[in-house]
């Protein structure tokens, strides 16, 4: 009779401590939790809300660029601190920081690839490397990635993930990168090459306003948070509240700012059609 007696399923209840590390992410949008495989698998874009999550450098380029072409320029270039900022932690200890945290040397990477057997010049930048901002040697990294593009004739496309526009660590230094990158890509187009902008989660404030807002043709991803000054600000700033979806890319295009918004696993082959069109 006692085997009768036994319930028909065995409740194993697990401890927070014996559950592994690093299995799940949190959706930062809807806040559902995701197994990491699966969501490598969708390239990082939530399975429930659609939401594009954070990618880094170099998965932005493993997901755009045919394996094993990319070459990387300018790899050994690293930032200075022209002005000695101080604060609660000091500028170079941020950098220093932000270097491990992330294995990169800035939050720029360039280089030369192919995108579908089509030789291209790429530029990306990093929103985990100080919130991807633009100082002295991103700027300086996007206008000889832009220069280079002009010189050989090559399309141009950059990725662009930054939250913290210009550096303000680096002042004057940081805002003189706007009128850089935008008269290097005003030459660019003068010659009548491409160049495409790729907007990602978020893509905000000096950089925006400079190479990032310039391009022929301006991709957004989907819900992404692009635009010069965040909403909170602008709200406390005119005492309105502002529409739903206010600087979100849904918003964007329907009101002209950009011209398509492309899901992550589409990215490369629209990109590859559009250069195919404008070539």
């Amino acid at each position: 009779m006692a085997l009768f007696g036994r319930p028909k399923y065995t409740i194993v209840r697990l401890k927070k401590k014996d559950i592994p590390d690093g299995l799940w992410t949190k959706c930062d949008e809807c806040g559902q939790p995701i197994y990491n495989k699966t969501l490598e698998e969708n390239f990082k874009v939530c399975p429930k809300c659609n939401f594009h999550l954070v990618l880094s450098a170099q998965e932005r380029i493993d997901l755009l660029i045919d394996p094993g072409t990319f070459q990387e320029y300018e790899k050994e270039m690293l930032p200075l601190d022209p002005l000695g900022f101080k604060g609660p932690k000091n500028y170079l200890e941020k950098i220093a920081q932000d270097q491990a945290a992330t294995g990169l040397k800035e939050a720029a990477v360039i280089g030369e690839g192919l995108l579908e057997g089509k030789r291209i010049i790429l530029g990306v930048t990093d929103s985990r490397f100080i919130m991807g901002s633009m100082g002295s040697v991103v700027g300086e990294k996007i206008t000889r990635a832009v220069e280079r593009a002009t010189e050989q004739k090559l399309p141009l496309i950059i990725v662009s993930g930054s939250g913290g526009g210009a550096r303000m660590q680096e002042g004057m230094f940081s805002l003189m990168q706007m009128a850089k990158t935008s008269a290097a890509l005003s030459y660019h187009h003068h010659v009548g090459l491409p160049y495409i902008s790729v907007l990602t989660n978020p893509t905000m404030a000096g950089v925006m306003a400079s190479f990032a807002g310039l391009g022929d043709i301006i991709i957004a991803e989907p819900k992404a948070l692009i635009g010069f000054t965040g909403p909170r600000v602008i709200e406390q700033t005119i005492r309105q509240k502002l529409p739903e979806g206010f600087q979100r890319s849904e918003f964007l295009l329907e009101h002209g700012l950009i011209d398509m918004i492309v899901q992550r696993k589409n990215l490369k082959s629209i990109l590859s059609k559009l250069l195919e069109y404008l070539s």
